[in-house]
């Protein structure tokens, strides 16, 4: 089996290895992280190296590597690592679930695509994007690079996403409508028309405690 370097030891990580190990072409041969955030020499039974060393130990000519980093600081660590990685000469690969339904359009590099995605016709996805489970991309749509899409978005058709963004979980986004980019939706957002200002926050109110007990309404 071809062999991959996960950067990260977090539950990220954690879950990305699970699934390179029991449904891909790639097996996980260690995981990387900067020198000061080395805990343990091990993690998942597997060796842990610093970054400042990996290369050296897992070369790019034998070793594709998956940058394992979550939507902190609107995705830009993850992008740092991406194009770190890319300046050491690593390959990055994407995890596509086989229970995702995905057409055979672009899909770039380093992205994490989970279970019951549904994405549809030309759709475009660009460098270091998550689609956690249960998204709906729409027809022609572009997701731009760096963006993190949790679970349950819906995405209609003709949709544009800027890079770096951020959708939270169940938020709806109507059709032909675009999204600039650092834009972070909050859960349960549904986005009716463009938004131009980059670096936008939207979010809705949350749930507020009722004065009744539960026993007395059901």
């Amino acid at each position: 089996m071809k062999q991959v370097v996960i950067f990260g030891t977090g539950q990220l990580a954690q879950v990305a290895a699970f699934y390179f190990d029991h449904d891909s072409d790639y097996e996980v041969s260690a995981f990387t992280v900067d020198k000061q955030y080395i805990e343990d020499d091990t993690f998942m039974g597997k060796p842990v190296v610093a970054m400042e060393d990996v290369d050296r130990i897992y070369p790019p000519s034998g070793f594709s590597m998956f940058i394992a980093i979550g939507y902190s600081g609107m995705n830009t660590n993850r992008e740092s690592k991406f194009f770190w990685a890319k300046e050491k000469g690593y390959c990055l690969v994407s995890y596509v679930s086989s229970k995702a339904t995905v057409w055979p359009e672009i899909i770039s590099e380093n992205c994490f695509i989970l279970e019951d995605n549904t994405i549809q016709p030309y759709v475009n996805i660009g460098n270091n994007v998550t689609l956690w489970s249960g998204n709906h991309i729409g027809h022609h749509t572009s997701i731009g690079d760096n963006t993190f899409i949790t679970s349950h978005v819906v995405v209609s058709g003709n949709v544009t996403v800027g890079k770096n963004c951020f959708l939270g979980v169940n938020s709806t986004f109507r059709d032909a409508i675009s999204v600039a980019d650092f834009t972070l939706i909050g859960a349960g957002c549904y986005i009716s028309k463009s938004i131009v200002e980059p670096e936008s926050a939207y979010t809705v109110s949350p749930a507020v405690l009722h004065k009744k007990k539960s026993i007395d309404l059901l």
